[in-house]
C-alpha cells in the first residue's frame, strides 16, 4: 500500500512546480512590468483593424469550419501518442487498431478535400 502512493510522488511534485511556477510567474511580472495607462492603450485592438460598429457582425461559416476541422485532426493525434509509446506491448493487434483508426481518419480528411473544405475563396 505504501508504494502504491510512493508512485505518484513524482506526479504530484511536477503539478505542484508547473502551477508554482506560473503562479510565481504572474506574481513577479505584476510587480516588475510598467504600470503605464492612456487612452490609446486602453482602446481595443484586434489584428490591426480597428474596432469601429457593431460587435456582432456575422462571420463566414467557412472560418468555423476551419476551425472545427482543426480541432478534429489534431485532437486524434492525442490518440496515437499511447499507442506509439506502448505499441510493442500491443503487437499486431495494436498495430491493426491503429490501421483501422488512421483508414477512418484517412477517409474523413478526404472528405474533407472533396468536399473543398479547406479551400479559401
Amino acid at each position: 500500500m505504501q508504494s502504491d502512493q510512493f508512485d505518484y510522488f513524482p506526479i504530484v511534485m511536477q503539478l505542484i512546480l508547473a502551477v508554482g511556477f506560473v503562479v510565481g510567474t504572474i506574481i513577479v511580472s505584476s510587480f516588475l512590468g510598467p504600470k503605464r495607462s492612456s487612452k490609446n492603450k486602453n482602446k481595443n485592438f484586434e489584428c490591426g483593424v480597428e474596432s469601429i460598429g457593431n460587435a456582432r457582425m456575422p462571420f463566414s461559416v467557412k472560418y468555423f469550419l476551419v476551425a472545427i476541422l482543426f480541432v478534429l485532426f489534431d485532437v486524434e493525434v492525442i490518440f496515437m501518442y499511447p499507442w506509439a509509446v506502448n505499441f510493442r506491448e500491443m503487437g499486431m493487434e495494436g498495430m491493426v487498431k491503429m490501421g483501422i483508426f488512421m483508414f477512418l481518419l484517412l477517409v474523413g480528411f478526404f472528405y474533407v478535400l472533396k468536399k473543398k473544405g479547406l479551400e479559401w475563396e
